[in-house]
Parts: structure tokens; sequence; C-alpha cells
């Protein structure tokens, strides 16, 4: 197995891992960094975003990523295309393999792996992503001011987002799989006082139906057997996120939904020269801002965590 030894490895892209590439080649650290099997993250499946600082006309997800590659690799970040497949943090210099055939020695990792939405799996899904199925009601909920949608979930983030849709939309209809929700009591509180939304309980989604773009969702009744079409121009799915940091398991604290955990107000994790950055840490807020700000947070930690480095040795 081929070796290479390098100062700061940045695992996954996305604007926090472009992010912390920006910051640490700009600090001198010759950063490599591993673009995983999406390139780009989940922005490279998002249409148009309009909410980040910058774009005043918004941009398209996967045109902004290419910005963001483009200036980290300006200021010297070396991207590779490839997939870290084990990591071994258990000893210093720390330890990656690459597509199970190159070992790195790293002094610094930075982790960007994000996390990725859990879909339905229904085909449909796949077929109007983007052209009215959404995973993410904060980022495209705007698209559908004055228009029905309609979002499938049970827990905080559905009735967040119901709440929010509720603010745009004309109607939002909520497809409650079971009879009661997980939601906090308080959020169910705030989705059953909201005028405008219904919630259609025991609801089984079958299809999301349209030719170029959503038209209605055909919905089943647990119950009864009963089925009907729905009609909407909007569909969201809010059945949660899955972090993207199972090659992390048993090394790393995590949650016990699989999320990094670190050190308040820091990138930092348990292992010392370790940083984690973006949705692979961050379940709250989860938008393209925050993870951007989190990778300049992990590559100013890992460059002050090599500078005290530098110092112990000298």
């Amino acid at each position: 197995m081929s070796n290479e030894k390098v100062q700061v490895l940045i695992i996954g892209s996305g604007p926090a891992g472009y992010t912390a590439g920006i910051y640490a080649s700009r600090a001198g650290l010759k950063p490599v960094l591993y673009t995983g099997g999406q390139p780009g993250g989940q922005l490279t499946i998002t249409n148009d975003v309009e909410n980040y600082p910058g774009y005043p006309d918004g941009v398209m997800g996967p045109q902004m990523m290419v910005d963001f590659q483009k200036q980290a690799e300006r200021f010297g970040t070396e991207i590779r295309f490839g997939m870290v497949t084990a990591v071994d943090f258990s000893s210093y210099p720390l330890k990656a393999t690459i597509d199970d055939s190159t070992e790195i020695e790293a002094e610094s990792v930075i982790i960007s792996t994000g996390a990725s939405a859990k879909w339905l799996g229904i085909p449909s899904e796949e077929k109007f992503n983007g052209k009215g199925v959404s995973a993410c009601a904060v980022c495209d909920g705007f698209f559908f001011k004055g228009q029905d949608v309609a979002i499938v979930g049970a827990g905080d983030t559905a009735a967040e987002e119901a709440s929010y849709l509720s603010k745009l939309a004309n109607k939002v209809y909520m497809l409650v799989r079971r009879d009661e929700m997980r939601a906090s009591k308080i959020m169910q509180q705030r989705v059953k006082n909201a005028p405008n939304i219904e919630i259609l309980w025991n609801t089984e989604t079958e299809e999301v139906l349209g030719n170029e773009e959503v038209e209605a969702v055909r919905v089943k009744n647990n119950v009864t057997g009963e089925t009907k079409e729905v009609p909407v121009q909007g569909f969201f799915v809010a059945i949660g996120h899955k972090p993207n940091t199972d090659i992390f398991k048993g090394q790393l604290d995590m949650d016990e939904n699989g999320y990094i955990k670190t050190i308040p107000g820091t990138s930092k994790t348990n292992i010392e020269g370790v940083f984690a950055t973006g949705d692979a840490q961050d379940h709250v807020y989860r938008q393209a801002v925050t993870a951007a700000g989190s990778g300049c947070m992990g590559a100013l930690d890992a460059e002050r965590f090599l500078a005290a480095k530098e110092m112990e040795l000298a």
C-alpha cells in the first residue's frame, strides 16, 4: 500500500470542506481534500440556492460548488476524487486509507463528510427531485409561495418544516403514517393551530404524480385501505437525515444518531488533531452558510493545533 504524508487532510467536499480548504491553503498548510462519493455534497442535487449571501440573483447548487472548488484550488488546495474508506485515529500521526489502496499519514484531519437526507424510496421522488420534490423546506419552500404542498413526516423536523411552509404556502398537507406524531407536544400544538395545515393521519405516500413537475400525490389510508390523489405543486420529505460518519464509528464520540460530537464553540472532537465540520456534526441548522462557517472554524482550529505542535517540537 503506497504511503503519503500531509499536514491537513480534508475528508469530504461541499461548503464545509471547500471552505476549510480555502482557509487552510491560505495559511500555507497545503491541504489535500478528497471529495468523497458525492463531490460538492447535497448542494449538487439542489437547483436554485437563493439564501446564500453574496449571490443576489441566486445560484444553481452545482455551480455554487464549482465556484467554491475553484476558490479552494486557487489558493493551493489539492482536490482529489476518491473515497476515504477507513481511518485509524488511535495513534499520531493520524491515518486514512483512500479507496482501499493508498494510506495517508496526516498531522491533522478535518471531517466534512456531510449528511444525506432519508428518502421514502419511491421512484417518483427521484424523477421529480428539484422539480417539486425536496428534502429541505427552508431551502426550497420559497418557490411554492401561495401554492399547495405536502410534507411527509411526524417528528420535530417535519412539524417545524410544516410550520415554516404554512407561512409561505396556501395549504400544507402533513402526511403522517400513524394516528399520532413523534414530535414534541409544543411542536404538535403549533401544527394543529395553523389554520392552513391539514394533518392526514394513518396516511402512506404511494406515488408523486405529474408530467414535467409535481401535480399531485397519491396517498393510501392505512386503516381503510382507501387511496386518493391530493393536488399539490410541492412535495417535501422530512423523515430525517443520516450523517455520513460510519467510517469514524468506534473512534470518535457521536450522538445516538451518528452525528460527531464537538466541544461547544469549536470544531474539536475527542481526538486531538481531528476536527468535525458541516452536517457531519450539525443536526440543528444544516444550511450551506452554517456549514461554510464551521469549515472555516475547522481550518483555524487545525492551524492553531499544528502551530502548537510545532512549538512543542521546537
